[in-house]
């Protein structure tokens, strides 16, 4: 039985692979089982009745016949499974602990289906066909759940990695770190780490892990015979994901859009928002068994590939792209915390909308051995990406600012540099075109445009009626 404090420290570390809310219990009490189900079918957990999704304690009461529902329930579990039922004071309110153990005669089924936890959500495998695959993957012990005895947390963490969980998992900052690292389930039954832990939190994991890396290779052409760029990114596995998205940024071409006088926005010309769902994907379900590969980013001039080792599982493979299954369910959990990852199951559909929504070709998915997320590039060949890509050579944020400065140290004002930026991705604008983007009256515009042309910084090119105005640096 847990104590208050234990308690409270779970409430404040939000739900999780182990931890599952409830406001009440439902109408239908098989809701619950089923969870608790998923529980046992993975690390066990705690089912809290009284605290809502925000972790907000709201005060329950469960009179003696939603007791006895809520254990008759349980006991329709096959092999019989038991769980401790108790109630805790939590600032004068009260939150209904079920606590669920791991169980030992897995796999456990509830209402002829099993259950099993993904991540902080529970879903339903549906057919026998999928039971045996399920169990079959089981049979061996997840890799990152494997005791890693050289890793000790206390003294080989990143403490800014701790750092950047705390801040992007929201959790409380008087919650020590001790406290955080239990509720994670970071460590096997006699306190050793797993090797989860290690990937997610170690200094240089890649030490041990040499495998566990990320490559980024840039090609030139459609093929891999010439290189142009080739890094390997290890660290923790969060370190990783940032790494591999700055380097895309760099290598892919980007225009900007300015309307009045609000910052610009930038237009890629593949969402970034599909690179982080594929690479968050690559680094939670990648097998870690495999030794002989590691994650893969490639770029080509008409594609982009992202490929992890490991196939689909049998499970998954049926249901590709509505059902989700990972092969590291305490890395996918750490993500999940971090809220990099939404809803299970809803990456592949997110990447397919990402992708339709500009305009884009569907990405595609090759599936046999290695998991490839192949990205179709169309690369504009207008003046817009031909200039960016002129003028700074790929690099994007902020570059046609600071190489101004450079130039005029630091004379252009904030209109003046609002026609530049606005010249760099669309070239050709005439005066009366450049006056309504940058809100200005046609009369203050030109001024403007003198003084860039004395600086030589702009020029007209064309025929009066039908030419316009070209950057020159």
């Amino acid at each position: 039985m847990l104590n208050t404090e234990t308690i409270q420290s779970l409430i404040d570390s939000g739900e999780g692979y182990n931890v599952e809310f409830k406001v009440r219990v439902p109408s239908k009490v098989r809701e619950l089982t089923e969870e608790i189900c998923a529980f046992a079918n993975a690390d066990g957990g705690y089912l809290l009745i009284g605290v809502d999704d925000n972790g907000q304690v709201v005060d329950t009461n469960l009179e003696n016949d939603k007791r006895s529902a809520i254990q008759g329930s349980i006991s329709e579990i096959s092999p019989a499974l038991h769980c401790e039922l108790y109630s805790v004071n939590i600032v004068n309110k009260t939150v209904w602990v079920i606590d669920v153990p791991s169980g030992k005669d897995k796999p456990y089924i509830f209402s002829g289906s099993i259950y099993v936890r993904e991540g902080a959500n529970s879903q339903k495998l549906r057919t026998a066909e999928e039971m045996r695959s399920f169990f079959q993957e089981c049979n061996k012990i997840f890799f990152d759940h494997i005791p890693c005895h050289w890793f000790n947390i206390y003294t080989d963490a990143d403490e800014q990695m701790i750092k950047d969980f705390r801040t992007e998992a929201k959790l409380s900052p008087s919650t020590p770190d001790k406290q955080i690292f239990e509720n994670l389930e970071l460590f096997t039954e006699n306190g050793t780490a797993k090797n989860g832990a290690a990937m997610f939190f170690g200094k240089q994991p890649e030490r041990k892990f040499p495998h566990a890396t990320t490559r980024c290779v840039l090609f030139k052409g459609t093929n891999k015979v010439y290189i142009i760029d080739d890094k390997t990114f290890g660290g923790s596995l969060y370190q990783q994901y940032l790494q591999a998205i700055a380097w895309l940024e760099s290598k892919l071409q980007v225009a900007y859009k300015i309307e009045g006088t609000g910052p610009r926005e930038e237009i890629w010309e593949i969402p970034l928002t599909v690179f982080k769902e594929a690479i968050i994907n690559a680094l939670s379900h990648r097998d870690y068994y495999e030794q002989g590969a590691s994650i893969m980013i490639e770029m080509f001039d008409d594609r982009v590939e992202i490929s992890n080792p490991g196939g689909l599982l049998p499970v998954v493979a049926k249901d590709f792209g509505h059902k989700s299954m990972t092969r590291n369910p305490l890395i996918f959990s750490l993500f999940t915390r971090m809220h990099l990852v939404e809803r299970v199951a809803s990456g592949i559909p997110r990447m397919q909308e990402a992708m339709r929504e500009a305009n884009l070709p569907e990405p595609e998915f090759h599936t046999e051995g290695m998991f490839t997320a192949v990205f179709k590039r169309q690369i504009s060949n207008s003046a817009n990406y031909d200039t960016v890509n002129g003028i700074v050579n790929g690099i994007v944020n902020d570059i046609v600012n600071d190489i101004v400065n450079d130039i005029v140290n630091d004379t252009i004002n904030e209109n003046e540099q609002a026609i530049l930026n606005l010249l760099v991705t669309t070239p050709g604008l005439n005066a009366s075109e450049i006056s309504k983007h940058i809100n200005k009256s046609l009369r203050t515009t030109m001024r403007y445009i003198k003084i860039l042309q004395d600086k030589g910084l702009i020029k007209f090119k064309g025929a009066p009626k039908t030419g316009g105005y070209y950057i020159l640096i």
